[in-house]
């Protein structure tokens, strides 16, 4: 009687069930250990754009980097969206004279400090909407 097999008919085989349960551990660990940038602490760089011809008709409104508004060169005692509104509303009346333009036709061009808040500039955009101003225009700095 021969027990021993021979080693010719011994088949060898690799067993994938562990191999596929470390490799699911080895997936797991890695997606807890992963870390996201956050995109609000991006430094951001935004680009120069090329300047066009001023329009002369053109209604200016500067903001300060502290929040104080100035259209057309005079400052405002107000700050909120509804002062804005009706001093814009007094410019392009008295820019206008007595004709009865349409305020859809009229341009602004905003002239925001580089660390104008955000909040400040869309109290401008709000109250030229208000005003039915649609054509808003953002001054930038010209290329070197």
């Amino acid at each position: 009687m021969n027990f021993r097999k021979s080693r010719q008919d011994d088949d060898l085989e690799i067993n994938l069930i562990p191999l596929i349960d470390v490799l699911l551990v080895i997936l797991i660990f890695l997606a807890a250990t992963t870390s996201f940038n956050r995109y609000q602490q991006l430094q951001l760089t935004l680009p120069r754009a090329a300047a066009e011809a001023q329009q002369p008709d053109a209604l200016h409104i500067a903001i300060s980097h502290d929040g104080l508004y100035a259209v057309q060169g005079q400052l405002l005692p107000g700050t909120t969206t509804e002062d804005i509104a009706e001093t814009l509303r007094q410019w392009l009346a008295a820019q206008r004279g007595d004709q009865a333009a349409d305020p859809a036709e009229s341009v602004l061009v905003i002239d925001a400090d580089a660390q104008a808040s955000h909040a400040a500039v869309v109290r401008v955009m709000e109250a030229a909407r208000q005003v039915g101003i649609q054509r808003v225009h953002f001054a930038t700095q010209a290329s070197p």
